[in-house]
């Protein structure tokens, strides 16, 4: 059994908890969090603590804070020698301070405090500076996700940029269509149809098979009928942005062909 402690609570330690308390080969020993908060009532035994000092005994300690945030929490632990991982996408194992022993614990995915998620279907990536962390982060990977890779720092800060692509930025071209939607007076639910086919696509083709639209078949009366609509400089900014991208990708593959 693998005992653990998460150090923060916010969006990831939270999940973190719940994954690795349903785990049969893992086991959380203590929570901590800066701040006052209180675990599920079926977590009762769990010790919460908000203090450095109290830390106890454990395997392995996840620091589950903001990136910047990583390089002093780990300066603060009250120990040497132990396995202290973090779960940035961006920052570097080396951000961990060397009196203790370095790695990350990544899961892949993006979260919010109050929505649940499967994590047996979340990608753990993990690193670390010794083959017996290593192999013991591989372990506790395994018990709560069927996904873990082992990624190297610099890997995992350009899959952390391609993850931005895939999720935050279109997660705010979302927030853009719903402006655009209500503007109009128009239901946003009318397009989550078309959002869920356009991400269902992408398990049976590849992102550039699935292109479809104005751009990729160089419509450009249909473009400029968009363009004349958008009354926000920034939306217009964007729309001509992504149409010039898409119709430079396809036309470079046709000429290819």
């Amino acid at each position: 059994m693998i005992s653990v402690t998460i150090i923060g609570y916010g969006n990831v330690g939270s999940h973190l908890v719940k994954a690795i308390y349903g785990s049969a080969y893992a086991k959380i020993t203590q929570v901590y969090s800066r701040s006052a908060f209180s675990l599920p009532h079926t977590m009762d035994h769990i010790a919460c603590i908000n203090s450095f000092d109290d830390l106890a005994e454990a395997d392995c300690y996840i620091i589950a804070v903001p990136d910047d945030h990583i390089k002093h929490v780990s300066a603060q632990l009250p120990f040497t020698d132990k396995l202290v991982v973090h779960t940035s996408g961006s920052v570097s194992m080396d951000v961990l301070d060397p009196k203790n022993r370095q790695g990350v614990f990544y899961p892949l995915q993006t979260f919010s405090k109050n929505k649940d998620v499967d994590f047996k279907e979340i990608p753990i990536c993990i690193e670390a500076a010794q083959a017996d962390d290593l192999e013991l982060l591989n372990k506790l990977g395994a018990s709560i996700s069927e996904k873990v890779s082992k990624i190297t720092s610099d890997e995992r800060a350009k899959m952390h940029v391609a993850a931005v692509f895939v999720n935050n930025f279109v997660n705010h071209l979302y927030h853009i269509s719903e402006e655009i939607m209500e503007e109009h007076n128009l239901d946003f639910s009318l397009l989550k149809p078309l959002i869920k086919e356009t991400a269902s696509k992408i398990e049976t083709l590849s992102a550039k098979q699935a292109q479809t639209g104005p751009a990729k078949r160089n419509d450009l009366q249909t473009i400029k009928r968009h363009t004349n609509q958008l009354t926000d400089d920034t939306q217009k900014d964007i729309y001509s942005l992504l149409t010039k991208a898409i119709k430079e990708t396809h036309t470079t593959n046709e000429r290819k062909l």
